[in-house]
C-alpha cells in the first residue's frame, strides 16, 4: 500500500507541475479529495522527492496568492450569466 501512496503523490505532483493546476482540479483529475491531494503536496511529498517538492510548493503558492483574483471573476461570470 505505502508504495501505491507514493506513486500518487508523485503522479499528482507532475500534474500539478506540468498543468499548474490548483488543489481541486488535481482532486478533480484523480478523483480524490482536496484534502488528501494538500496532504500529498505538503507532506508526502517531501519526504519522497524534495526537488518535485520544491517545485509544486512555489505553484501552490502562487495559486493561493491569485485565488481572491479567481473567486472575483467567478462571481463576475455567474451575475453576467456567462
Amino acid at each position: 500500500m505505502r508504495t501505491n501512496i507514493e506513486e500518487r503523490a508523485c503522479e499528482l505532483a507532475d500534474y500539478i507541475i506540468r498543468n499548474k493546476a490548483t488543489v481541486r482540479a488535481a482532486a478533480e483529475r484523480f478523483g480524490v479529495s482536496k484534502s488528501t491531494v494538500h496532504k500529498d503536496m505538503t507532506e508526502r511529498l517531501r519526504e519522497i522527492d524534495r526537488l518535485r517538492y520544491e517545485k509544486v510548493r512555489i505553484i501552490l503558492e502562487q495559486n493561493k496568492a491569485e485565488r481572491h483574483l479567481r473567486g472575483g471573476d467567478a462571481t463576475r461570470r455567474k451575475y453576467r450569466g456567462e
